[in-house]
């Protein structure tokens, strides 16, 4: 090949000429310019050394493949044209210097093995001859040897053959399979239907005949066979036989008898059952069509076949109810039963049971829960009790947290709950009542019952709590006793005074009169109950609120109810796990342990767990993992069986209904509690038109991946009692993300009611400005049927729509053309005057028709 330049080579290989010469000094070329010309040694050179960078070590290739091809046309009767192609292929392999030298060497060492061999025959046959023992005897010996020695030679050169049979093998198998794959791979790029005649050429005929065990006039057979036209069958055809050993042995010949029966060996062949199988099929509470399938031992297709009779349309990966599944079992003929799922977590129960059954219980003191109606003073009473002032650290002076204190009284200890009064705090207001033994149920003396505190009644009752009613702002002008103890009695709370069981304490938070005895009054309920919890036993309790600090992670407030809780215990809480590493009191106060209706804060939970999540100590923490997994997955498994069933219930109704207007959220809150209450509220303002969709939500301050979130969803960040971080502060402002920050519900709440409102559709109003009665009608080239009215109520006006009564009945519905007052064009006639009146596009006005002038208004509407 002619000699090139650099420029010329770069232009070749696709490669930039700078990258080329600096390639090229690599490879020890002394190429400067891009005018130089490159030989084609220089080119070898190159060549080796790119290849070197990529882990080859020659130039030359390892593996050559020659292939010819041929085509022609075959021609048949009916003018019928095939095209055949023939395909030749040939590959040679290169083999290896070590594989070469290893060859040479097996055979040097096969040789020298001989010669030794040789040379020791040679030995032992001189030694004999010299002793002279007898000719018949040498003889014997000599022939001995010789057969010994041919043995040996035969053994030796079998091994070496068939060493390098194997080798050859091994490399001919390796280059057809690459060989193949390449062809594959053009056959399916080519996608050609032309019929292809294979003549592969490597492999000798002797070879496959040996190895599949045939004759070649098999194969000539064979191959007559394929021969014949497609159209005519063979008459000496036999029927099918089903095995090639059980063909050969029952073919005959034509002196077969005729009356001899044909054995078939069926023992691996489908029986079909006599009987049907009726299954005690057991259902979960879910399960998918594919798995019910599996339990009743049928395909999935008559699964699905059965639902849609009862109108339910699925695949096999549906997950349908347990209702459900029973209906299909019992259609399908089999008997259904409620699977009994034995977990871990039950186990776990049964443990603790056992354990707390075998264990003596002693006095504790009693859990008192403080509700009642916003601003009723729960929050100040208990700050009397503990002396200290726990509203003033609230924003807005409302309790949005539960709030868990143990006091020591003089009469003994009591730990309280403060639980919040808002609306929007029923999941808290629920389960303080839950983990209570006694309710103080807080009614304002100047105020009543209210709907909060209705509600805090029902909670106390569904919880079997007794209650005990503190009258409260008894130091108020406004104070009616009397008032609130019948409202109370109406809602079935009874006072002793009037023959019930609940005790009214009148009390003051203000002046503190009464505070004694409301503790008297609780405390002699609590020992009433009986109060008591084993002590030495691992603990276990309730979470009462759960947050996440910056520097500490998560920071949970929990309630032992029996127990003993220490540090370093491993605890299970929800679907939180985690060692205790730190406790502190409701007063930030370290300890390092807690027994009975102790409230306190342990830091060390891998995630923050539901407020009113149940925690247990556990010994073994691989058996805390696993259960926390199960809980985590059966909690996805039914948040999307619940998306599912929506998706289904909605499917009709939101192809008929107008798109829902839809405000995306991204809520972080403080605590787990707070979250629960927002996202409650804020569910409920969904309507017809418009909803919240909030696409996150969780504890902890607003990071960065909160920020690109509302920017791909374009939502708008809402932050109650936390705060951005500067980076995600500093994102929020560059890409122009809304994040509000809030500290009191109510503020939050109306942001998010009056946006909503916003993006209501204004409502559309229509309101009468003008009755004028047609006295007689007149006819005009112009404008056709003019009416001569008189206005008897309001203004007509030239420009707003009309509409024509007759009898009280609207006939037409249009515009002005003309309003005149005498001859001249008027925009407005007011009450008591004439005017002509000539409407848009109709003519049959008649005398005594009203005719009615209204405007449309759009109203703003609100939730």
């Amino acid at each position: 090949m002619a000699e090139v330049t650099v420029t010329e080579l770069a232009k070749t290989v696709g490669a930039s000429v700078d990258r080329l010469l600096m390639q090229m000094k690599e490879a020890g070329l002394n190429h400067i310019s891009a005018d130089a010309n490159v030989s084609d040694e220089e080119k070898q050179t190159l060549l080796v050394y790119l290849k070197g960078l990529h882990g080859e070590n020659t130039a030359e290739p390892k593996k050559i493949t020659l292939r010819r091809k041929t085509v022609s046309t075959l021609r048949s009767g009916n003018r019928k044209t095939v095209n055949i192609e023939v395909r030749k292929k040939r590959t040679y392999v290169k083999r290896s210097d070590e594989e070469l030298q290893a060859q040479v060497d097996i055979e040097n060492e096969a040789k020298a093995r001989q010669e030794a061999e040789a040379a020791a025959q040679t030995a032992v046959e001189e030694s004999l001859l010299r002793k002279g023992s007898g000719t018949d005897d040498i003889e014997e010996q000599r022939l001995a040897a010789i057969a010994n020695r041919r043995k040996v030679e035969n053994d030796a050169l079998v091994a070496t053959e068939q060493k390098a049979k194997e080798k050859l093998e091994e490399e001919s198998r390796k280059a057809a399979e690459s060989a193949s794959a390449l062809e594959s791979n053009e056959a399916k790029k080519t996608g050609k239907t032309t019929k292809h005649v294979a003549a592969p050429a490597s492999e000798p005929v002797q070879d496959k005949v040996r190895r599949h065990g045939k004759s070649v006039d098999d194969e000539d057979k064979l191959d007559k066979k394929a021969k014949k036209p497609l159209g005519k069958p063979d008459k000496k055809k036999g029927r099918l036989q089903l095995d090639d050993d059980r063909d050969d042995k029952n073919k005959g010949g034509r002196f077969r008898k005729t009356g001899a029966a044909l054995k078939i060996d069926n023992k691996h062949t489908f029986q079909r059952p006599v009987e049907k199988r009726i299954l005690d099929v057991a259902v979960p509470e879910e399960l998918t069509v594919s798995d019910l399938a599996l339990k009743m031992s049928i395909k999935a297709g008559l699964v699905i076949r059965e639902l849609m009779k009862l109108g339910v349309m699925a695949n096999i990966n549906q997950v349908i109810d347990q209702e459900t599944a029973f209906l299909v079992v019992e259609e399908l003929g089999h008997r259904p039963m409620a699977a009994i799922e034995d977990t871990v977590e039950d186990e776990l129960a049964k443990q603790f049971e056992v354990v707390e059954s075998q264990t003596k219980g002693e006095p504790r003191a009693p859990i008192v829960t403080v509700m009642g109606h916003v601003d009723h003073g729960k929050t100040s009473l208990l700050d009397r009790i503990k002396r200290t002032h726990v509203a003033s650290g609230e924003a807005g002076g409302i309790t949005q947290h539960i709030g868990a204190y143990h006091v020591n009284t003089p009469k003994g200890m009591v730990t309280f709950l403060d639980t919040p009064g808002h609306a929007a705090f029923t999941a808290m207001r629920a389960r303080g009542a839950q983990a209570t033994d006694v309710v103080i149920l807080v009614v304002a003396a100047d105020d009543g019952v209210m709907p909060q505190t209705e509600e805090a009644i029902q909670h106390a009752r569904a919880a079997g709590v007794p209650l005990v009613v503190a009258i409260n702002k008894m130091d108020k002008e406004g104070a009616d006793v009397e008032r609130v103890t019948s409202e109370l009695a109406a809602k079935d709370v009874i006072p002793e005074e009037w023959g019930g069981d609940t005790q009214f304490i009148k009390v003051s938070a203000a002046t503190g009169d009464g505070i004694d005895e409301l503790l008297e009054a609780v405390l002699l309920q609590a020992e009433l109950l009986e109060l008591t919890a084993p002590i030495n036993v691992p603990a276990r309790g309730v979470i009462i609120e759960a947050r996440v600090d910056k520097g500490r992670g998560v920071v949970a407030t929990a309630l032992v109810q029996q127990g003993t809780l220490r540090k370093g215990d491993f605890i299970l809480a929800g679907e939180s796990v985690g060692k205790i590493r730190a406790m502190t009191d409701e007063m930030k106060n370290p300890i390092t342990n807690a027994g009975p209706s102790i409230p306190v804060e342990i830091l060390g939970l891998d995630e923050t767990p539901n407020a009113g999540d149940q925690f247990f100590v556990v010994e073994d923490e691989r058996k805390a993992k696993e259960i926390a997994d199960l809980r985590m997955t059966k909690s996805r498994h039914d948040r999307m069986s619940r998306q599912q069933a929506a998706k289904l219930e909605n499917m009709f109704t939101d192809m008929g209904a107008d798109q829902v207007s839809k405000l995306n959220l991204i809520l972080k809150t403080d605590v787990r509690g707070s979250l629960e209450a927002i996202n409650s509220a804020l569910n409920d303002f969904a309507t017809n038109e418009v909803a919240v969709d909030i696409v996150a939500s969780g504890v902890g301050g607003i990071t960065e991946s909160d920020i690109n979130l509302a920017l791909t969803t374009g939502a708008i960040v809402l932050g109650f009692n936390v705060r951005a971080g500067g980076s995600a502060k500093v994102l929020a402002e560059k890409e122009a993300v809304e994040v509000r920050y809030y500290s009191i519900i109510y503020n939050l709440l109306d942001e998010v009611k009056l946006a909503l409102s916003g993006m209501l559709a204004p409502e559309t109003r229509e309101e009468i400005i003008g009755i004028a009665q047609v006295r007689d009608v007149f006819r005009s080239p112009k404008f056709g049927a003019i009416a001569g009215c008189m206005v008897i109520e309001g203004s007509v006006f030239r420009n707003k729509p009309i509409r024509v009564l007759r009898n009280d009945v609207v006939i037409y519905q249009g515009e002005l053309e003309s309003l005149r007052r005498f001859k001249d064009e008027a925009s407005e006639v007011r009450n008591g005057m004439e005017c002509g009146i000539g409407v848009k596009d109709y003519n049959d006005v008649k005398a005594g028709d009203l005719i009615e002038v209204y405007e449309v208004t759009q109203v703003k509407r609100s939730l």
